[in-house]
């Protein structure tokens, strides 16, 4: 979306210091969230009194930091709740992990990056390696398997617009951080109809996912399998879980009224 001519600069700047707490992983002092966002120490402490008194930032009586309020936590439970792809496609994610007795995810692009809205975890899986995103974590989309099933299936202007935003941080050794490369990996996705994390986002983690569309055709979400790459290798990857995804991001489709053409 392009920045409005009208956007309000005091929602902007507590939008930012939400933003700032939420990357932050941990409580924040005034000085730190000031740096951050670029502000005076006076303005930032007006805008947490604000927002601590709407309880969407909290603040430690003892060290004084700031961290995220629980008012949030209402807000993204009610967004979830009102997400009928996550209730439609809950059932079809806990089969898929069922059957691969691995973890899967359903998620979203949201510009550069993906959310996470919905986690099956396999009730036997035993090992401590396991993939960590969470619910309503986000992720670089240039980084994951579900974020490069999306991307690929953008309109090309689109697309160039959303690479020209990324950062793209190198979080291991196997990340794709080169536009061009990127683009060329891209099209290799749209054309196979699955994506591959090799361990691009965590090390020891390797995911396939695929893309969900909704009635009209378009990739409106994506689905993934993702566990250890001791066990979630390669030859496994290509063997049966790129058509374990492939077939049941398709069923999700079907779900919600994606239909085949003739």
């Amino acid at each position: 979306m392009l920045r409005p001519a009208n956007l309000i600069q005091a929602v902007e700047r507590a939008a930012a210091v939400l933003d700032i707490l939420a990357r932050h992983g941990q409580p924040a002092s005034l000085g730190t969230l000031s740096s951050k966002i670029g502000l005076s120490k006076g303005t930032t402490h007006r805008i947490l009194s604000s927002l601590m008194y709407l309880d969407f930032v909290r603040q430690d009586e003892a060290t004084r930091d700031y961290s995220l309020g629980f008012k949030l936590v209402e807000l993204g439970s009610c967004l979830l709740d009102q997400i009928d792809l996550r209730k439609e496609a809950a059932p079809f994610l806990q089969d898929l992990s069922r059957r691969t007795k691995e973890t899967t995810y359903l998620v979203v692009l949201s510009r550069v990056e993906v959310v996470y809205l919905e986690k099956i975890e396999s009730e036997d899986d035993s090992t401590v390696l396991r993939a960590t995103a969470k619910v309503g974590q986000r992720n670089a989309a240039n980084s994951c398997a579900v974020g490069k099933a999306l991307l690929a299936e953008l309109p090309e202007g689109e697309l160039d617009a959303l690479i020209a935003e990324m950062p793209f941080v190198q979080k291991t050794e196997n990340t794709i951080t080169d536009p061009v490369q990127l683009r060329e990996h891209l099209k290799m996705v749209r054309a196979r109809g699955y994506a591959v994390d090799d361990e691009e986002s965590e090390r020891g983690i390797r995911c396939v996912a695929a893309p969900v569309r909704d009635e009209r055709g378009r990739a409106v979400a994506a689905i993934s399998i993702s566990g250890p790459a001791i066990r979630v290798t390669r030859q496994r990857i290509s063997g049966s879980l790129t058509g374990e995804v492939t077939r049941t991001a398709m069923e999700i489709s079907r779900k919600i009224g994606f239909r085949v053409k003739d």
